[in-house]
């Protein structure tokens, strides 16, 4: 193989794909990226894999040998942007790939190109669009309430459901859960659910970040696909069966009240600043006001109060996760928060005012 282009682009396109490249120690065929360059009427392209997740990006360069390299992910992407001049020419030789730019020669050792995983294909007859921000705000408004504990697999993913012009996502970790929903224009030709790993759907909206045109879609039996400006990201469907979000959602609340969000967002963020470790943020919702506290033993404490329009006449004290709290606030879209509280130790409800979204939090024992 011997290929030439642009320093510039190979060092970005090479950051990209290794994005998908496995950092387990035992797993080194998939700690390299592949380039694949094939005629001069083919376009030359990079891969990389953990075997949970594959990336494909398309590589512009100039084919003078037809063939495939491995080239480590840790090192060739700091490499390349590092060396001088506009072109850089990558070409294997004995025991590795020489790269050359300028007055400058490396030699990159990877290993033998038929170590690398196989890389599963991307179902192109079930693709279709839709539309990318939408995707990208949906995924970022349920993300964090996903598990990140390994031992309950169906949790560290999102369910994600393309229905007839909607779309809907949902994702827990069992001590909240965040559901979210939104008109999308370009959808399924039926309708497709999977629970998708959250770091997927964190590549794919990176993705549709960096393209101006639809997110591609393909849903297939174990594989799920995500394609924008000509890379491809595929990612392994989580196998289970995730919680009933619907029947999650708390009924009974006796004690609602709508806040600014800015404003309750502030108060929460600077409360969180004294609530260490496993201290609780105290919220009390009272006639016309809503209190917010936290004490760390020997170390600081503090309280703010916020003027609300809660003409209750009973008071109600409930104890939250300060990270949980600030999460759910900062993810409701609009200006306004609706809370909705049962009681001190019955999970509340935040929702946005027009009801796409809505979060889950458990209470903590005060």
């Amino acid at each position: 193989m011997r290929i030439r282009c642009s320093r510039e682009h190979l060092a970005e396109r090479l950051a990209q794909a290794a994005r998908a490249a496995s950092t387990r120690a035992n797993l080194q065929s998939a700690a390299h990226v592949r380039i694949d360059a094939g005629s001069a009427e083919s376009p030359a392209q990079l891969v990389a894999t953990d075997l949970e997740m594959t990336l494909r990006v398309p590589l512009d360069a100039d084919v003078l040998e037809p063939g495939s390299a491995l080239l480590p992910a840790k090192i060739a992407p700091e490499l390349i942007r590092a060396l001088a001049g506009e072109q850089v020419e990558l070409a294997t030789g004995e025991g590795g790939v020489q790269v050359s730019a300028g007055s400058s020669t490396y030699t990159l050792y990877g290993l033998p190109v038929d170590e690398f995983p196989q890389i599963p294909e991307v179902d192109l007859e079930r693709a279709f669009e839709t539309d990318a921000a939408t995707f990208a705000e949906v995924v970022n408004r349920v993300k964090r309430a996903a598990s990140r504990d390994e031992s309950r697999p169906v949790l560290t993913g999102a369910l994600v459901r393309f229905e007839a012009e909607r779309l809907v996502m949902a994702a827990t970790d069992s001590y909240r859960l965040a559901v979210a929903e939104a008109p999308l224009q370009g959808a399924a030709p039926e309708p497709l659910e999977a629970i998708i790993p959250v770091r997927a759907l964190e590549e794919a909206v990176r993705i549709a970040g960096e393209g101006d045109g639809p997110l591609s879609v393909s849903i297939g039996e174990g594989l799920v696909s995500f394609g924008a400006a000509g890379i491809w990201l595929s990612a392994r469907r989580i196998e289970g069966q995730f919680p009933n979000f619907s029947a999650l959602r708390p009924e009974g609340i006796e004690h609602s009240v709508a806040i600014a969000k800015d404003e309750l967002l502030e108060n929460v963020r600077r409360v969180g600043i004294v609530a260490r470790q496993n201290t609780p943020v105290r919220v009390e919702l009272a006639p016309g006001k809503l209190s917010l506290s936290a004490r760390t033993a020997d170390v600081a404490e503090g309280a703010e109060s916020i003027p609300v329009g809660y003409d209750g006449t009973e008071t109600v004290e409930i104890g939250f996760n300060h990270e949980f709290l600030r999460d759910g606030v900062e993810s409701v879209p609009g200006d306004e928060v609706r809370l909705g509280l049962i009681s001190s130790l019955r999970p509340a409800l935040l929702e946005s005012a027009d009801g796409t979204f809505w979060y889950v939090i458990m209470p903590i024992r005060l």
